[in-house]
C-alpha cells in the first residue's frame, strides 16, 4: 500500500475526490425537486439534481451534524453557569470570488439545511449590502473599487453580526439591488434570531495586519462558526464572468431601468466581451489575487469546481 506523500501528511485539509465525498450523504433524502432547484439556480444555473445529491446533501449531512453540537456547547456551557439557555443562530460563512457561485451555493445550502427537523430558520445574507452607497464611493473617487475591502462598511458589518451572534432579538441590513447597482434607501433585511445564519461575500475571510501602534481589530471572521470557500481556477473564473455578463445583456440588462441597460442596447457582442473582460482584467482578477484569494486557506471547506462548474474535489478541514 502506498504511503501518502509529505506533503499530504502536512496538509491540514483531508482531502475527497466527488465520488468519496458523494458517498457521506449516507442517507440524507434528496428533498428538493427540479422546479425548486431551478428557482436557486439564478443567472448561471448551472447546479444539476446530481450536483446536489453528490455535493450539498454530503455538505448539509456535515453541517447538521456541526450545527447540533454547536447546540449542546451552549447547553452545557449555559447549565455551568446556572442560565436559562440562550438561542445562539450558528453562522456559515460563504466566500469566492465573483462568479464562482456563491449565490448559489448560498441559496442551495438554505434550502437543505433549513429541510432539517433540528433548525428549520435559515436566514440568508449578503454583504453586498454593507458596501458604501454609490454617492459615497464616488465622493471617496473608489468607485472603480467596488468590492474591494475598503468599499465595504466593515463596522456596520461587524456590528450586525455582533447583534446577530450576541441574541439579539432582531437585527437589520441594507439591502443591495443589482438591477440598480446600488443601496436601497430606506429599505432593510431584518434577522430574527434563526436557527442558522448563512452570510455570503467576497472579502468575509480576510484579517488583515493590525498596525503596531494599533490593538488587534474585530474582523468579520470572528463570527462565523463554519466557513466555505469557492475555488476555481482564475482562467474559468474569467470565462463564467464574461458568460454571465452575456446572459444578462440579454435578461437583466434590458430592464430600462438597470444602471447596465446602455450595456444591453449600446454595444455589439465583441464590444461587451472585450469590455467585460477588461472589467476582470482591471478589477475583479486584482480584487482576488490581492484579497479573496490569499484567504482561501482559513475556510473550514474548500469546494475545488472544474472548468464546467462541477466540485471535482472537497478540501475538509481537519479537526
Amino acid at each position: 500500500m502506498a504511503r501518502p506523500s509529505p506533503s499530504a501528511e502536512l496538509s491540514p485539509y483531508a482531502e475527497f475526490r466527488r465520488g468519496e465525498w458523494a458517498r457521506l450523504r449516507g442517507a440524507t433524502p434528496l428533498t428538493l425537486s427540479e422546479a425548486e432547484l431551478d428557482a436557486l439556480r439564478g443567472v448561471d444555473g448551472h447546479v444539476s439534481l446530481e450536483e446536489v445529491a453528490d455535493i450539498y446533501l454530503p455538505l448539509s449531512r456535515l453541517l447538521n451534524l456541526y450545527v447540533a453540537a454547536a447546540q449542546q456547547l451552549y447547553r452545557v456551557t449555559d447549565t455551568f453557569l446556572g442560565s436559562p439557555a440562550a438561542k445562539v443562530p450558528y453562522v456559515i460563512g460563504v466566500a469566492g470570488s465573483v462568479a464562482g457561485g456563491k449565490s448559489t451555493t448560498s441559496r442551495i445550502l438554505q434550502a437543505l439545511l433549513a429541510r432539517w427537523p433540528d433548525h428549520p430558520k435559515v436566514d440568508l445574507v449578503t454583504t453586498d449590502g454593507f458596501l458604501y452607497p454609490n454617492r459615497v464611493l464616488e465622493a471617496r473617487g473608489i468607485m472603480h473599487r467596488k468590492g474591494f475591502p475598503e468599499s465595504y462598511d466593515v463596522r456596520r458589518l461587524i456590528r450586525f453580526l455582533g447583534e446577530v451572534k450576541g441574541g439579539a432579538e432582531e437585527a437589520s441590513a441594507p439591502v443591495y439591488s443589482h438591477l440598480i447597482y446600488d443601496i436601497v434607501a430606506g429599505e432593510e433585511l431584518v434577522v430574527r434570531r434563526p436557527d442558522i445564519l448563512i452570510v455570503e461575500g467576497l472579502n468575509i475571510l480576510q484579517t488583515g495586519t493590525p498596525a503596531p501602534d494599533r490593538p488587534a481589530r474585530v474582523f468579520v471572521s470572528d463570527f462565523l462558526d463554519f466557513s466555505i470557500y469557492i475555488d476555481a481556477s482564475e482562467r474559468n473564473l474569467e470565462a463564467w464572468y464574461i458568460q454571465r455578463f452575456q446572459r444578462l445583456r440579454e435578461t437583466a440588462f434590458r430592464d430600462p431601468t438597470s444602471f447596465f441597460h446602455r450595456y444591453a442596447v449600446g454595444m455589439s457582442d465583441d464590444e461587451a466581451i472585450a469590455f467585460a473582460r477588461d472589467v476582470w482584467s482591471t478589477i475583479n482578477g486584482v480584487n482576488l489575487r490581492q484579497n479573496v484569494l490569499p484567504t482561501r486557506d482559513r475556510a473550514r471547506l474548500i469546494l475545488q469546481k472544474g472548468k464546467d462548474h462541477r466540485v471535482e474535489r472537497v478540501r475538509l478541514r481537519k479537526l
